[in-house]
């Protein structure tokens, strides 16, 4: 019965980081096309002035943003950085 509920939990969890990687990798896509068609809007019509360097960068940073919420929330300290500091403070004030 528990090892049902366990490997059900896993399933979820697994569940869920592939639909964040899929929705990264979709963000991704459709900032790509978004980009593409706004760069040849502006090179075609407005070839003096190059305004798709904004939407470029402001979606290049959401895109990074989402990024760092589905691949770097580990990025600074590592996976186990926590754990790991507990047990090591755990042995060093054994009483």
């Amino acid at each position: 019965m528990e090892i049902n509920y366990i490997e059900e939990q896993k399933y979820t969890q697994a569940k869920k980081r592939v639909e964040k990687i899929k929705g990264f990798y979709i963000h991704t896509f459709v900032t790509i096309i978004v980009i593409a068609f706004l760069i040849f809007i502006n090179l075609r019509f407005s070839q003096e002035f190059h305004w798709f360097w904004f939407p470029l960068f402001g979606m290049g940073l959401g895109l990074f943003f989402h990024w760092l919420g589905v691949f770097g929330s580990h990025l600074l300290f590592g996976k186990d950085w926590e754990k790991k500091q507990i047990e090591k403070y755990m042995d060093n004030n054994k009483l």
